[in-house]
């Protein structure tokens, strides 16, 4: 039986079928550390049993911890309660390879964006220079590093607790001779020191994507690559693709000389009929 199989068969005996159904796809392993993303609904007390049942089944699990709905502020962070094990947020995590040191409740991290940080860093041409503008503990910076060599990665967080471990990690994983850890905001710091530098920039900041976008084409050189990402809003009858792509079109059309559309796909659903949509825009300034 897989892990997914298992946790959910577990969530039935100890929360019903009903609360079950809620919670046991919403169960992430972030090195030893369970994460429960606690929906509207379901207090943490709740889900106390089942944290202490997920340490007695799976050994290596030696903390467990629910994650309020929602992630606000600046440095886009979710609200932790404690449920079971010690009452340690920090842990090492490991993705493509490459070993990661965080802390949940510091540092935005979510094991759903795993295939998005592995598409991203089969992209990167070898000798690129890219800058990632909202680069957190380092993943999308450190896996492309890794895994495709560029050039440099200027790699920017304005969350001084995610530039600590994104320094950590760099030196974990041996890129320092390719990952440039920035601490600051990036419109600034782009605008500083980082104009018409870049082959390809990475916006992994739903919120402030579209604001920002004129930062990311400003550190381009003639022209290159932007991943942009965004939460979109669709109804039944709407396309969140479409979307997407309308709402960079039209930003991009007072921006740059000429585009066009790589890939548009979905990251992940966020919410019910929200979702996080990536456009890949080539362009030409």
């Amino acid at each position: 039986m897989t892990r997914g199989k298992f946790l959910k068969k577990i969530a039935r005996e100890i929360l019903g079928e009903e609360k079950a159904s809620l919670i046991w796809g919403r169960i992430e392993i972030i090195g030893d550390i369970a994460v429960i993303r606690i929906p509207f609904g379901i207090e943490p007390e709740e889900l106390k049993p089942l944290a202490e049942r997920i340490l007695q089944e799976f050994k290596y699990i030696k903390s467990v911890w629910g994650g309020l709905p929602g992630v606000s502020g600046p440095y886009r962070l979710r609200p932790y309660v404690h449920l079971a094990g010690e009452k340690r947020s920090e842990t090492i995590y490991k993705e493509h390879g490459c070993l990661f040191k965080i802390d949940i409740t510091k540092v935005y991290v979510s094991p759903t964006l795993n295939y998005e940080h592995r598409r991203i860093a089969s992209l990167v041409q070898p000798r690129e220079i890219i800058t990632n503008m909202f680069a957190g503990a380092g993943f999308f910076s450190i896996i492309a590093a890794k895994l495709s060599r560029p050039k440099k990665v200027y790699s920017i967080d304005i969350n001084p607790d995610a530039y600590h471990y994104m320094v950590e990690n760099v030196r974990l994983n041996k890129v320092e001779d390719i990952v440039e850890p920035i601490l600051g905001d990036a419109a600034k710091i782009i605008m500083e020191r980082l104009r018409n530098t870049s082959d390809r920039v990475l916006m992994p900041y739903p919120e402030l994507a579209i604001d920002y976008l004129k930062y990311a084409v400003q550190a381009l050189r003639s022209k290159g690559w932007i991943h942009v990402y965004l939460h979109i809003e669709a109804d039944r009858d709407e396309n969140p693709y479409e979307m997407a792509r309308g709402i960079v079109e039209n930003k991009l059309e007072k921006l740059v000389e000429r585009y066009r559309f790589g890939t548009i796909r979905k990251v992940r659903t966020v919410k019910p009929r929200t979702y996080q949509i990536v456009v890949d825009a080539y362009v030409e300034k």
